[in-house]
């Protein structure tokens, strides 16, 4: 079912993307967004055009293409159709010498062609202002992303127990997963922020696979197709008895997003180290839970985990060996990866309604990735969970 972004809803995110300029950049005068997650986001549609902000006037999407479905999707006040900058620029009045823009997502040559008709002498990043405003959502946002979040536990925590077959590779239980989370409601893309990244779902491995180092900034690990593709899971991979199921993947309801990771047993028991490494990152979890409050600061949150952790334990925390990622936690929303971060250097306090993926997770030599990923909301209460209770390592005990 197709449905639209409510008119109140967009005006309400453009007056606070608004107010987060005035406070950052108090003598801004205008911002122009190409990139299709904030062209959505302040538009409620995807086509490809210019969204052009002016501090004094009324905010315009120039659309190339399509101008019709812009039209047909989208509630925003002013739609205008263009088949080049050049039109938008005979018609925009611009003020100041300064672009801000998305200088992180934006190309050389697009930014060119665009200032060949708007000839501004200095481009600025507005990219963490974008991001701010995002990372607080709204009860419409909320309301998808607690739908994404029942997709993702029903589809994890119940029916993917089923699919697990002796003989099948990680890259069928990949695409039979894809088609089981389509059908449940999964908008079937998971987008990511960070540079020139593609996934599909996420990380499928069985035992020490979800080991192999990845390209992004992850905990976790995934081969993949191959060198050329690193998504799904290999086609080589077989599953056998006594195989840790990694499966780290996303969900998305409406353009919303939830991150969940979930571990399963196949066959026989885990080795008792690995078991145990795995329940102590469920009660890190837990702990970083009940410190999601209004006015907590990730920085600390982040160092009070840390500080508690024996050195052992620290050796392969958060990644194996050589490949551990320095943070706890991540901002997610229209992307897995937005603000903030529960990581050392972000320092502003949390404020209700921002949603985190939570991922304690440990390597373990011989067995994989032990561990476990929640989406939360921050609340007063602590951050309540929307993606499941289940603690992981799920025992299937029927290899075929």
């Amino acid at each position: 079912m197709q449905t639209q972004v409510p008119f109140a809803e967009l005006e309400n995110r453009m007056l606070r993307f608004h107010a987060q300029m005035d406070r950052k950049h108090p003598e801004w005068t205008f911002a122009a967004v190409f990139g299709k997650v904030n062209l959505y986001y302040f538009t409620g549609t995807m086509q490809d055009g210019a969204l052009l902000i002016s501090r004094n006037e009324e905010p315009v999407f120039w659309v190339r293409n399509s101008y019709s479905r812009a039209l047909d999707e989208s509630r925003f006040a002013d739609i205008r159709p263009m088949e080049s900058f050049r039109d938008a620029a005979a018609a925009s009045p611009v003020t100041g010498e300064t672009l801000y823009t998305e200088t992180e997502l934006i190309s050389y040559a697009h930014l060119q062609r665009f200032l060949k008709y708007f000839p501004f002498r200095d481009i600025a990043s507005a990219d963490r202002e974008f991001a701010d405003v995002r990372s607080v959502k709204s009860p419409y946002e909320l309301a998808l992303m607690k739908k994404s979040g029942d997709i993702h536990r029903h589809v994890l925590e119940e029916l993917a127990p089923g699919m697990l077959k002796e003989g099948m590779s990680e890259a069928e239980l990949g695409t039979a997963l894809y088609q089981v989370m389509v059908r449940e409601g999964h908008q079937g893309i998971v987008r990511f922020g960070m540079f020139d990244t593609e996934v599909r779902m996420g990380h499928i491995g069985f035992g020490e696979s979800s080991l192999y180092p990845s390209y992004f900034n992850g905990a976790s690990g995934n081969r993949g197709i191959g060198p050329y593709a690193p998504v799904l899971g290999s086609p080589d991979r077989k599953l056998a008895s006594g195989d840790l199921v990694y499966l780290d993947v996303g969900c998305g309801y409406h353009g919303y997003l939830t991150d969940k990771t979930m571990t399963y047993v196949f066959g026989k028991p885990l080795p008792e180290p690995a078991t145990a490494a795995h329940y102590q990152c469920v009660e890190i979890q837990n702990t970083v839970s009940s410190m999601l409050k209004p006015g907590a600061v990730p920085s600390e949150i982040y160092q009070t985990i840390l500080d508690d952790l024996d050195e052992e334990f620290k050796q392969n925390f958060m990644g194996y060996k050589d490949r551990r990622v320095k943070f706890l936690g991540h901002g997610i929303g229209l992307l897995i990866d937005e603000m903030p971060v529960i990581a050392k250097g972000f320092d502003e306090p949390l404020v209700e309604n921002m949603t985190l993926a939570v991922e304690p997770k440990a390597g373990i030599t011989g067995v994989g990735m032990v561990g476990i990923e929640n989406t939360f909301i921050v609340t007063p209460r602590g951050g309540e969970c929307i993606t499941g209770g289940n603690t992981g390592l799920i025992p299937v005990n029927r290899p075929d």
